[in-house]
């Protein structure tokens, strides 16, 4: 086995190994059209995901007034719940965090949900003890802050260039730059896979399989 590159792992949540990008989307744009605004793009609700809630509505909707922010949070984790036995990790997730485990990763998430609704999550029965850490928008800074890669990295003493963060949107990528973390982008989630160039990711992988492949040989 060659040596261990990055001993912490730090993955996004939705569009990199849960598949509801087009659930949230959904979502968001019912949220805005409920509250009186202009329904958001495909593209427009796609680009917030990965951001905190409270900053990711704003930014889809420009025309809503902040008064009505509380009510627009509240139409969407209506209509999200709705949804939320639909969703599901992508084929091949679990097998990719089981030999990333048995190769001795730590491994993480850090992602723009809330923390009630990440945990909801991992007391799935598939998810039990598959993660060390996690930190979320809600309880620290949403992306593309650093500070949940800083709070990760410290809880578990590693440095910037043990640390990889893996992710679909440039959000993570820039969170991970922000940190000085080497970052590795998806193109099956929510942002278009041109935009990554400039951010510098160490890889995209078009695929759970590609990822797969990429970590088991540079990781």
């Amino acid at each position: 086995m060659r040596p261990r590159r990055f001993d912490l792992i730090a993955f996004d949540w939705d569009g990199t190994l849960f598949d509801s990008t087009a659930i949230i989307v959904r979502c968001i744009q019912a949220a805005v059209v409920d509250v009186g605004g202009a329904r958001p793009s495909d593209r427009d609700a796609a680009w917030v995901i990965g951001m905190a809630l409270g900053q990711a509505l704003a930014h889809a909707a420009p025309d809503v007034p902040p008064e009505k922010y509380p009510a627009l949070g509240a139409r969407y984790r209506h209509y999200y719940n709705r949804h939320a036995e639909d969703l599901s990790l992508f084929d091949g997730v679990l097998p990719l965090l089981a030999d990333l485990r048995g190769r001795h990763h730590w491994l993480a998430v850090a992602t723009g949900k809330s923390r009630r609704g990440l945990d909801e999550l991992l007391v799935r029965p598939q998810m039990q003890g598959l993660f060390d850490g996690s930190r979320t928008a809600d309880e620290t800074a949403g992306k593309p802050d650093p500070r949940m890669l800083h709070e990760l990295m410290r809880e578990f003493g590693t440095e910037p260039e043990r640390t990889l963060m893996i992710g679909d949107t440039t959000h993570d990528l820039q969170m991970a730059a922000n940190a000085g973390c080497p970052s590795v982008a998806v193109s099956y989630g929510a942002h278009e896979p041109e935009g990554f160039a400039p951010l510098g990711p160490l890889a995209v992988a078009h695929s759970v399989r590609e990822l797969h492949d990429w970590l088991l040989e540079n990781a």
